[in-house]
């Protein structure tokens, strides 16, 4: 079987890393996601990765109590780049080369952030994790993922959430919320849906990255979108 796609970019949220806890990293779903990211390795598909930070450090939620936003967010990165480091170890341990490259100098730890080395990583079949954001404060790491894909020119980005794609209000505070299936990047603006923050959208908008949005709990859904299933929520031109 032949994916659509030869590079991607795997978007995936830190609170998505906890499980069942309510803080840190479930050593369960990271060997759960790493058996599902090495599902798509064997397909031949060159694969990056940037993970967020929110289940240990929230930058956003720092400030809002009266935390300076720049070192809120830079503590945020850091947790990032923990995140990033715990998926590296059980990749390696599936036999997948990976490699960390950090947005914030820390040598000792991950390789700094050089485009041209991460694409020659990935030509070599390396999983590429793109940890610490953008480097800056006041960027997301949804902006973060769509800056990354369009740098490594991946066809598509793929977004693993909690949910099974976007819907037009929070399913979890709202049970009468829709699910949108397939929806325009200017709709998605103008709605002021929050499946990422509108930074992220405009950028991907501006340089036509598709974007799919889908439930990394059901088991497969990964290699499914990958290989062209229609799963989740399209987002596109």
């Amino acid at each position: 079987m032949n994916s659509p796609f030869k590079r991607i970019l795997l978007k995936l949220s830190g609170e998505a890393l906890m499980g069942d806890e309510s803080f840190g990293i479930s050593l369960d779903v990271i060997q759960y996601v790493a058996d599902e990211i090495h599902s798509v390795y064997e397909l031949g598909v060159e694969i990056a990765i940037v993970v967020g930070g929110g289940n240990i450090f929230r930058g956003i939620a720092a400030s809002s109590h009266d935390m300076d936003r720049a070192s809120a967010d830079h503590m945020g990165m850091l947790a990032t780049v923990i995140n990033s480091l715990a998926l590296q170890d059980a990749l390696d341990k599936r036999g997948i080369q990976t490699r960390v490259q950090s947005a914030i100098s820390m040598h000792e730890v991950a390789e700094p952030y050089i485009l041209r080395r991460a694409v020659r990583h990935l030509e070599k079949g390396r999983v590429v994790i793109f940890g610490a954001g953008t480097g800056n404060p006041y960027f997301t790491t949804d902006t973060a993922a769509v800056l990354r894909a369009q740098e490594i020119h991946a066809q598509i980005l793929l977004k693993a959430t909690k949910v099974d794609g976007l819907y037009d209000a929070d399913p979890v505070k709202n049970a009468d919320a829709n699910f949108v299936k397939d929806i325009s990047y200017m709709e998605v603006l103008e709605r002021q849906l929050k499946v990422m923050d509108m930074t992220a959208i405009s950028l991907a908008m501006d340089n036509n990255l598709p974007l799919t949005v889908f439930n990394l709990k059901g088991k497969g859904n990964i290699r499914r979108v990958v290989m062209g299933e229609n799963i989740g929520t399209r987002i596109h031109s």
